[in-house]
């Protein structure tokens, strides 16, 4: 099923046209777990204010001693003075700065924690409809941008405020009129801010949305490069991409500007206060109304009170280019499986942890551990509203009996598999286990017994070992290759120089796919499922490897509830039942000869793939007497 077939790309709602402070507070909470660290920043950041606002002071007293008497004037002590500030201010810049590193680097492995964890939660519906480069993105370089903006946000805030508080109490009690004096542009510069917001969000959001698609281009570009060569498509693909680039280079260079002015337009204020500054107090010097001392700390205050001013400007438009990261990366934290458990299901599953001796025999949510009789009762599905894959399905299927589905691409047989692991579940029916309706029972309980091998086998970076034990990670080395002897792996994996130490690559890379496909069979087996699910795992190995799979089949499906799609009829032909799925409905359902001899749907399937006049039409099912079929 394809992406588009199950829903296009859903991007989260912005939340405004403004900093969305509550999104802010929702991350902030990475920051406040280490507590430590914030207390350390927010007492670093007042101390280095303080020695900010009291250089100035020292340099006022030296001016005014050195015009009123400079016979007597000796400034050893203003030196040593000056000196030990200067110290506490170096201290102070050195100990922000390292607890801003420490929390930067905790916040960002703590939201990328909570990011990766949650994913591993969320159901299949939401990857359908998010490319990976979007999931990329958002622990990756939104991550990055938000943890800075926490970690030295915070210092800018602390000590921005801190200091313009100090600075404007010194400036009122040294000299009010010139204080005022300096204030009065303060209104202008939070007009400009107000005007600046929207513009700035608006055009960040774009660029990060952008972003996004351009690392999808990316993954795909890389994940489809043989297709793209044998298709001769690198020069189309090339044109695709500029396009993507193009816009993203147009959205880029309008959030830039927009930034460029706003921050250039703070400077022009603040350069306007400081010639007020001189303009005022230089004429009051003249007139002798003040010391020459306290101009020269009022310059030194309009610089030292307009810098913070700059800091705050800059993270302001760092957060409103920020906010859509931030927004992305909560959307991704904050979202919920549509597939979970109900709330009496946890109460029962919290209910028998606290038992102390659990009976024998029970799940976790206290119902039974073996899987018995499964079925599906007028059952419909659809992917997407006013979709539907499935109307009015019935099947039922007992305990270790094998069912295999055959027919045309799209007639429904994967989404019969999706909704039995309940990575879907139905939008109408029920699906019963035991005559308990699946979403009555723990979704751990079910998926942990399931062993599903895929069409497109996938493997892990690191040795043949580590992959077939990730079914079972408690599994002994004697267990992993009982495994691969049943699926009929061992012989090509003890040839390998390495053995199971063999490393297979990134995505199994270093193996042929039938290879990659038989780890996949002894890493579903390992796990000993009650099911075993298999989607079309034969159609793309060679006929040696669909040989030594046959083999395998015989001795894994053996007892054990099985469902098989299959494109290559030969594997199924042992199956107790062989259903053909067209248009979401059984069209035909019977063993293999059964079907052969009504010459339908499956004898056409059948006679297309050559196979008729190689295998026995006499052989029936293997592992018992099929029960009757649903209706058509």
């Amino acid at each position: 099923m394809t992406q588009q077939d199950k829903g296009a790309f859903i991007e989260p709602q912005s939340s405004g046209e403004g900093v969305d402070f509550k999104i802010w507070r929702k991350l902030w909470r990475f920051a406040m777990v280490y507590r430590w660290s914030v207390s350390l920043i927010v007492l670093f950041a007042l101390t280095t204010a303080f020695f900010d606002a009291a250089l100035p002071w020292v340099t006022r007293d030296v001016v005014n001693i050195l015009i009123d008497d400079q016979q007597t004037l000796d400034l050893r002590h203003y030196g040593l003075l000056y000196a030990a500030l200067s110290a506490g201010l170096a201290t102070s810049v050195f100990g922000f700065i390292r607890a801003g590193g420490k929390l930067r680097t905790s916040v960002g492995h703590d939201i990328r924690s909570a990011g990766f964890r949650n994913l591993q939660r969320l159901s299949f519906s939401y990857f359908d409809r998010r490319p990976v480069g979007w999931l990329m993105a958002r622990m990756t370089s939104d991550c990055e941008r938000l943890t800075n903006i926490l970690a030295w946000g915070l210092l800018d805030i602390v000590w921005g405020v801190a200091t313009m508080t100090g600075v404007t109490v010194a400036m009122m009690i040294v000299d009010w009129r010139l204080g005022l004096t300096l204030l009065i542009v303060v209104p202008l510069l939070a007009w400009i801010s107000k005007s600046f917001q929207k513009r700035i969000l608006n055009s960040s959001r774009a660029v990060r949305k952008t972003n996004s698609r351009i690392t999808a281009a990316y993954n795909e570009g890389i994940m489809g490069v043989r297709t793209s060569k044998v298709f001769v498509r690198e020069q189309a693909n090339l044109e695709e991409f500029s396009q993507l680039t193009g816009t993203m280079n147009s959205v880029s260079m309008r959030n830039a500007l927009q930034s460029a002015v706003y921050l250039p337009l703070v400077l022009v204020f603040s350069s306007l206060a400081l010639a007020l500054i001189m303009g005022v107090g230089g004429g009051r010097v003249v007139q002798l109304a003040i010391p020459l001392g306290t101009l020269v700390l009022f310059i030194s205050y309009s610089r030292l009170f307009f810098d913070p001013i700059q800091e705050l400007a800059r993270l302001f438009a760092e957060m409103q280019m920020a906010q859509a990261s931030a927004e992305r990366v909560i959307s991704l934290i904050e979202a919920t499986p549509e597939i979970k458990d109900s709330d009496e299901v946890l109460r029962r599953i919290e209910t028998y942890k606290k038992q102390a001796l659990a009976p024998e025999g029970l799940a976790e949510d206290g119902g039974p551990d073996k899987i018995g009789t499964i079925a599906f009762a007028s059952v419909d599905f659809g992917y997407k509203e006013g979709e539907q894959i499935l109307r009015g399905f019935d099947l039922e299927v007992r305990a270790g009996e094998t069912v295999a589905l055959v027919g045309q691409t799209g007639g429904g047989k994967s989404t019969i598999l999706g909704l039995l692991c309940r990575f879907y579940e139905p939008t109408c029916g029920e699906i019963l286990i035991d005559g308990v309706d699946y979403r009555e029972r723990s979704l751990h309980w079910l998926q942990s017994n399931l062993g599903i091998v895929l069409q497109e086998p996938q493997l892990f970076s690191g040795s043949i070992t580590e992959n077939i034990r990730y079914g079972d990670l408690s599994a002994s080395d004697q267990a992993v290759r009982d495994a691969a002897e049943l699926v009929g792996a061992h012989e090509f994996i003890d040839k390998m120089e390495e053995g199971y130490d063999s490393q297979v690559g990134e995505g199994g890379g270093r193996l042929s796919t039938g290879q990659k496909q038989l780890i996949s069979f002894a890493r579903a087996i390992l796990k000993s499922p009650q099911l075993l699910v298999m989607d079309e795992a034969t159609s793309s190995i060679d006929t040696e490897t669909e040989r030594r799979i046959q083999t395998a089949l015989a001795r894994v499906l053996k007892g054990r509830t099985s469902f098989v799609i299959a494109h290559r009829l030969s594997t199924i032909r042992n199956a107790d039942r062989i259903l053909v799925i067209e248009g979401g409905q059984i069209v035909e359902c019977g063993s293999h000869s059964e079907l052969i001899a009504n010459r339908g749907r499956y004898n056409t399937l059948y006679t297309q793939q050559s196979l008729r006049s190689s295998v026995p039409e006499d052989e029936g099912g293997a592992w018992g007497t099929a029960p009757s079929c649903p209706a058509s």
